[in-house]
């Protein structure tokens, strides 16, 4: 699949993490520095992670002292761990996967609570926070198409067509299709996801949020999600990921 399917809805979802935090954000990074309980937070988060990348809209309210309820919006491009892109000989030169038959693009949604560990000690202080939740995702899967070229009676037609492991070898793939090849043949495989994240929060005032994050993500698919030719097509798919959060608290 091309890149751009999987660009346009991820930059379109974190212009709205962006619009979103401006307007929270809208005093500066001034801050304030309140010894107070703040019962609400927004944040926004963006991540790589060991099959690729994706953005996060969390949004959570405060429990008890060190508890926080929360949901959030996930959107993640996912792909194989055996994926290698070449140069093909087409004039545009675009790179393809060879191998690829699908690509792959991920909406989680989730309901968890976040605990504090250890609460910070002063402004310039660490506080660790632990985080946990679990709900549906949706995968849109999108055939991965490739350009060829067609030998007729009196010339050569390049035709972009869907990958086609039994017949293509490396060297009759001359590049990547478009990315609107396959779009009205996406179908939609849907999922489980549970997640567990490990804060470290160090913004300088008590109602702004800097934190990074490290964790973990497990989807879980009744219907196998086939990604690359002559692998088996997975139902459980487990991710590391590492990313920024920023946000603010209110009352």
């Amino acid at each position: 699949m091309s890149r751009k399917f999987y660009l346009l809805p991820f930059l379109l979802l974190v212009c709205h993490f962006l619009n979103g935090q401006n307007q929270l954000l809208s005093g500066g990074e001034t801050g304030t520095n309140l010894n107070v309980l703040y019962r609400n937070e927004a944040m926004g988060k963006v991540y790589i992670d060991t099959r690729g990348y994706g953005a996060v809209f969390r949004k959570g309210k405060q429990v008890t002292a060190k508890t926080r309820s929360f949901y959030e919006i996930d959107a993640q491009n996912l792909r194989h761990p055996k994926e290698v892109k070449v140069s093909g000989e087409a004039q545009d030169r675009k790179r393809f996967v060879y191998g690829k038959i699908n690509g792959v693009f991920l909406i989680r949604a989730g309901l968890g609570l976040q605990h504090v560990i250890f609460t910070k000690a002063d402004s310039k202080a660490i506080e660790v926070r632990y985080s946990y939740s679990v709900g549906p995702s949706l995968a849109f899967v999108k055939p991965y198409y490739v350009q060829v070229i067609r030998n007729t009676n009196s010339s050569s037609v390049t035709e972009s067509v869907k990958f086609n492991p039994q017949t293509f070898t490396q060297d009759s793939v001359i590049g990547r299709g478009t990315w609107t090849d396959g779009l009205a043949e996406t179908k939609i495989y849907p999922a489980l996801n549970a997640k567990f994240n490990l804060s470290f929060e160090y913004a300088s005032y008590t109602n702004i949020i800097r934190a990074i994050e490290l964790g973990a993500t497990l989807d879980y698919f009744p219907k196998a999600l086939p990604i690359m030719a002559r692998n088996p097509s997975e139902n459980i798919v487990i991710t590391l990921h590492i990313g920024f959060v920023f946000g603010k608290k209110w009352f």
